[in-house]
């Protein structure tokens, strides 16, 4: 055969698919009909944090005074905005290119449909070609999922793509949906002096992250005068004059709520359009295309990573699918599929999590032990203006091994990844303790909430007996 992988999507696990397998020998074909990077770095990952960074400075210019700094006035120049976004970006998309290039890695771009369990046809400018290869891996992504609202075609009513590319700051923003995509969102444009409201059909925020800390936040929205909306079920979207009006239904009736643009932010579906995979009898379920302990699919030979696959819609994960997934097909390894995936939440303050939650181990009735430390107590969290929030670990009563930390505070996606490696490790409360951590630092406060957890922390108040 031609190929010994062909991997649909140059996303952040396709890509990172086809350099592991080129640094196995193996020849690689990448099909990818838009750019490379997907959506991670060209809709997602990458320009929200660009933003991200200009909504840090505007709440740190919005608090300078207490920083013995007088600042008379500032602006936000849109066009300098997006043209930084759009330079990270490019770079960044120029940096896969040159290396897959490096790897000798063949790309082609065109649109891929699958035509038999080893063939690939692309369709390109230049016309239509046949690709065969022993393995497939489909690593396609996802789209944001647009429910059916009357209305939802208005000019103004947009998804997380569109919004990226604002060209002036709305003066009312309307998030549609109380997930990670529309809440950090809405932290964005609240730096930007935009009013935003979220309405959520539920009353939950973040389900998988720890309750402690998704309460904590829902006060910090409220601080923030990010105003939020709970159990309200939108009805219907409408032009009145300049302003969209959402006509809903909460717990005290009927409301109307206008905006000038509204995100619709209701998460995201598998992409598998064009691929044609109901013709190979591919099963998909309700997550995505379903895969076995392997991330294969039920057609032999053909794998399935990342969004697609609706396992974790995390870029991250992604990538590490795309390893094991070229490394099972090398023979290199056996075990079933198993991660510890870090999710980071880039809201005010940040908000990472990790392994078991409080709520998880009660509901499992794990014998545990928790520990909390405030970054109201740490010297580098108070030096950065960044006092609020804390690092919560949880561990095994029998053994102190660590299960889970969840962190919301400075830094948060950072500090996150001791919490990760002491988890993957099965690390002790003593493995941490013996590891000096330098200080002033942020990571002091996982060491203090990890020394907690047997009553030996130095900076926390001894229980009351």
């Amino acid at each position: 055969m031609d190929k010994d992988i062909i991997i649909i999507g140059g996303g952040p696990g396709g890509y990172v698919a086809a350099i592991r397998a080129a640094q196995l020998g193996l020849a690689v074909t990448v099909v990818e009909k838009d750019k490379l990077g997907g959506t991670c770095l060209n809709r997602g990952c990458i320009p929200t944090k660009a933003l991200y960074r200009n909504a840090e400075i505007l709440n740190i210019l919005e608090n300078i005074d207490k920083f013995g700094i007088n600042v008379s006035d500032y602006s936000i120049d849109v066009a300098k905005v997006q043209d930084r976004k759009n330079k990270i970006v490019h770079t960044l998309v120029s940096g896969v290119e040159q290396l897959l290039k490096a790897n000798k890695v063949q790309v082609i771009s065109g649109e891929a449909t699958l035509k038999d369990k080893n063939t690939v046809t692309v369709k390109t400018i230049d016309g239509v070609q046949d690709i065969i290869a022993k393995n497939i891996i489909i690593a396609t992504g996802s789209v944001p999922y647009m429910p059916s609202i009357k209305g939802s075609e208005e000019k103004g009513v947009v998804t997380s793509d569109e919004l990226l590319e604002f060209d002036k700051i709305p003066e009312e923003l309307v998030v549609l949906g109380g997930g990670v995509i529309g809440l950090e969102f809405a932290g964005i444009f609240n730096a930007m002096k935009t009013k935003v409201t979220v309405i959520k059909a539920s009353t939950t925020m973040f389900p998988s992250v720890d309750s402690d800390i998704t309460k904590r936040y829902s006060a910090y929205l409220k601080k923030q005068g990010i105003e939020v909306k709970s159990s309200v079920d939108v009805k219907s979207i409408e032009r009145q004059g300049g302003k969209l009006v959402i006509k809903a239904e909460g717990k005290k009736g009927e409301m109307s709520i206008t905006a000038d643009t509204i995100l619709i932010s209701k998460g995201r579906r598998a992409n598998v359009k064009g691929l044609d995979i109901e013709s190979l009898g591919i099963v998909m379920d309700k997550k995505g295309i379903r895969v076995d302990e392997n991330l294969k699919t039920n057609i032999e030979g053909i794998y399935a990573i990342g969004d697609v696959n609706g396992i974790s819609l995390l870029a991250h994960a992604a990538s590490h699918q795309g390893v094991y997934a070229v490394e099972h097909i090398a023979g290199l390894t056996n075990e079933k599929y198993e991660a510890i995936i870090p999710d980071c939440i880039f809201v005010f303050p940040e908000v990472a999590s990790v392994g078991v939650t409080e709520d998880e181990a009660k509901k499992t009735e794990l014998q545990y032990n928790a520990s909390k430390f405030m970054f109201g107590a740490n010297g580098k969290a108070l030096s950065l203006g960044e006092g609020d929030g804390f690092i919560k670990i949880l561990s095994l009563k029998e053994d102190d091994t660590i299960i889970g930390v969840h962190i919301m505070g400075p830094h948060a996606s950072d500090i996150i990844h001791e919490g990760a490696l002491a988890i993957n490790n099965k690390l002790s409360v003593e493995d941490i303790k013996k590891t000096v951590h330098a200080h002033p630092t942020l990571s002091e406060a996982f060491y203090e909430a990890a020394l907690g957890l047997k009553n030996e922390a130095i900076h926390i108040a001894p229980p009351r007996k």
